[in-house]
């Protein structure tokens, strides 16, 4: 990927916080969630960027600049435009991409296993381990670093984990494990 270089304002204190990582660790993540902030990153830096800097040309051009909502409200889109550009280019940076699709016959639960398992309390539920940049609980995405993933790690079909919630300790029994390609 080629190297963007930004101007500096010193607006870092506003970045978005990197997500907790466990220290030493890389960034892992899943082909479809890399491909998902690269397409984000090309979106902001080829599309809305460009679009956004004509506007402000065009605003800057019609004069007194104290009071020209348009020159206003686009440099301060602008600065978040290029926060987020900053952003998403140390994640990719840093991300260290895993298909589990390529993974193989495992029965074991790693990063990018697509995990079923059984509660008493919940019934069944599945729960693709990911990096914490893709996590989407709604669509049972979580991060290889949350508790439940953690819990989960390294166990093999049948086995029970123990993890403690708000409303006590809960056993988690695993279902199946199977690595398929996650969007």
């Amino acid at each position: 990927m080629k190297s963007i270089l930004l101007k500096d304002n010193g607006d870092d204190e506003a970045l978005p916080s990197l997500p907790p990582l466990p220290s030493g660790v890389k960034n892992y993540i899943t082909p479809g969630g890399h491909r998902k902030l690269q397409a984000e990153l090309e979106q902001l830096w080829k599309v809305e960027r460009p679009t956004l800097v004509s506007t402000i040309t065009w605003a800057a051009s019609n004069g007194d600049r104290s009071e020209n909502g348009d020159y206003i409200y686009g440099k301060r889109r602008l600065r978040e435009i290029d926060r987020r550009v900053r952003f998403l280019h140390k994640k990719l940076e840093q991300a260290e991409v895993v298909d589990p699709a390529v993974r193989g016959a495992c029965e074991q639960v790693f990063f990018g296993s697509t995990v079923t398992v059984y509660t008493e309390e919940g019934g069944e539920s599945v729960y693709s381990i990911v990096g914490v940049d893709e996590a989407d609980v709604s669509r049972g995405h979580i991060s290889w670093v949350s508790p439940l993933a953690r819990s989960l790690l390294k166990l093999r079909e049948g086995d029970v984990a123990r993890l403690m919630t708000p409303s006590g300790i809960v056993e988690i029994e695993v279902v199946a494990v199977r690595y398929i390609a996650l969007e």
